[in-house]
């Protein structure tokens, strides 16, 4: 799930922003220049993938960062490479 959240650009996007701090959606909507039922599926996706939290504050849902959630994507992502790292290790030994 964490690869298809960053697997498009508006919500590549959007994580730029969020790392800025907390957006509402009337926001995000003004600087991405796209439709509400659009952000509305990006946002679903990135708050699936444990990367972005929502709370409703009147009419607008307030989006921002979840650290654990990055933090997880970033274990994940250096677990990754140092298997690749030790696995060429182990090719160059055996060549």
């Amino acid at each position: 799930m964490v690869f298809k959240a960053f697997g498009d650009v508006n919500r590549i996007q959007i994580v730029e922003r969020l790392k800025e701090g907390e957006y509402s959606a009337v926001k995000l909507l003004e600087d991405l220049n796209i439709t509400q039922p659009t952000l509305s599926h990006h946002m679903k996706i990135l708050c699936d993938a444990g990367i972005v939290v929502g709370h409703r504050s009147g009419r607008w849902t307030h989006y921002s960062l979840l650290s654990d959630g990055v933090d997880t994507i970033v274990e994940y992502l250096t677990e990754l490479k140092d298997g690749l790292d030790s696995s060429v290790e182990t090719d160059e030994e055996a060549g």
